[in-house]
């Protein structure tokens, strides 16, 4: 077996899930590997070690870097850092996971990037491809990292792509890209609004006239930058498609590839949800799959958790969990069009202005908001709706409910990350569940 990386001395930035996976492929792929972390508790690095991988924990320091020929850095780590301004001072090539799984990958890849569906939209690509026979697994940012899949032998690569993996890479070259929607979002760890799309755009920075990409007709500011993309460029909507484009007549997914093809209705009806099998028919189309699996990829499709399930129902209202719905352009696809809903909002704005969820007020019923960002939200409603403040997610949950109209739900899209208060958004998930439970116990004694 080829190692690719024999006669390297790679230093890895990071020790999370994809630093791990990093650390452990340059390894088996020849390099000389040590790992930088900021955390003094790294738990228990026997595994890697067992491998020859070096683990320095307590924070970077330039000195670890002598010596090395490459540095690749961990996503959750801002390209700000001064640990890769000190790598690029020496010269060093600084790469993300993208980057190192593009330079182990033979399969063909479809990528998916966005503000909001990257998970979902990944997920329904990967089950239509299922459903053709095409040997395929999701990964990258969805939890299997891409320089793992990399090496695995599969016909075929779904790879979600967050800004962050994007930011750092330079060669990854996929046959199908999306570009889902694009929002302001992780404005603290990009620089501005204006690099966090140029971040996004880099999805499609390396396909030439062999390869498409897919845009959102219905996003202005996503589908001007699809405009720009050196590729042929496919097209899907919320409405009635064109021609080569992917769209709905009436409740039914169909598309315009030559003649009219029925893909069928989704049994998730949200218009995020509908958004997703569009862009992920129409990826699938471009990759080569045909109309039949394509309907029973999407029919078989199950979303994540998190993703507006509903969790409880008590005395006829429904308590929904979009704990997922870390930004406003994500709550305000989450709110029921048809009202009644009492808003769970707040948290970690990740330095995004709250404003636009001000939107949804005619379809509120209330407002309950929580955490480091819970008096922003209360001024943006205020005076407008019943709004409230609570201190933890169960207060909230009981709070709500008691907000909420008969037939109405109780709605949790924070519109903001989990980190004032939670592990991450499926633990805040987690407890609002609960909550809503216990409070349906609550009810029937």
């Amino acid at each position: 077996m080829s190692r690719a990386f024999a006669g390297e001395r790679a230093v890895v930035i990071g020790l999370g899930v994809a630093g791990r996976a990093a650390a452990r492929v340059l390894a088996e792929e020849g390099a000389d590997v040590r790992v930088s972390e900021a955390r003094s508790d790294v738990g228990e690095p026997a595994a890697l070690r067992e491998l020859g991988i070096e683990v320095l924990g307590g924070g970077h320091e330039p000195g670890h870097l002598d010596g090395a020929t490459l540095v690749v850095v961990s996503p959750g780590v801002p390209s700000s850092a001064p640990v890769i301004a000190w790598a690029r001072d020496r010269g060093l090539p600084v790469w993300g996971e993208l980057e190192l799984g593009a330079h182990l990958v033979s399969a063909p890849c479809i990528a998916v990037t966005g503000t909001n569906g990257k998970t979902t939209t990944t997920g329904m690509v990967a089950s239509v491809l299922l459903a053709a026979g095409v040997d395929a697994v999701a990964c990258g940012n969805i939890g299997h990292p891409f320089p793992v899949a990399a090496r695995e032998d599969r016909a075929a690569l779904v790879v979600e792509c967050s800004s962050f993996q994007l930011e750092m890479q330079e060669s990854f070259h996929p046959r199908v890209s999306v570009l889902l929607n694009l929002a302001p979002d992780h404005l603290d760890w990009h620089s501005s609004f204006e690099a966090y799309s140029a971040a996004k755009a880099k999805v499609f920075a390396r396909q030439d006239d062999g390869d498409t990409h897919i845009g959102n007709r219905d996003d202005g500011g996503a589908a001007a930058i699809s405009r720009t993309a050196r590729c042929h460029v496919a097209w899907f909507t919320l409405d009635e498609p064109q021609d080569g484009e992917t769209g709905y007549r009436g409740s039914e997914l169909a598309a315009r590839w030559g003649g009219v093809e029925v893909l069928g209705d989704r049994a998730v009806d949200t218009p995020a949800m509908r958004a997703d099998a569009a862009a992920a028919a129409a990826a699938s189309h471009a990759f080569g799959i045909g109309s039949q699996a394509i309907r029973d990829g999407l029919r078989a499709f199950t979303p994540e958790r998190h993703r507006g399930e509903i969790v409880a129902e008590v005395r006829g209202v429904r308590f929904v969990d979009n704990s997922k719905a870390t930004n406003p352009h994500a709550a305000l696809a989450a709110a029921d069009a048809a009202g009644g809903v009492v808003l769970i909002a707040g948290g970690d704005a990740k330095g995004v202005d709250l404003s636009p969820i001000g939107a949804l007020v005619d379809r509120l019923a209330g407002v309950v908001a929580i955490g480091a960002s819970a008096d922003e939200v209360v001024g943006i409603f205020q005076g407008r709706v019943p709004t409230r403040k609570a201190g933890s997610i169960e207060e909230a949950a009981h709070t709500a409910f008691e907000l909420a109209p008969a037939g109405g739900s109780v709605l949790l899209a924070p519109a903001c990350a989990s980190w004032d208060m939670f592990r991450d958004y499926a633990e805040r998930g987690d407890r609002f569940a609960a909550a809503a439970l216990q409070i349906a116990r609550e009810e029937r004694t």
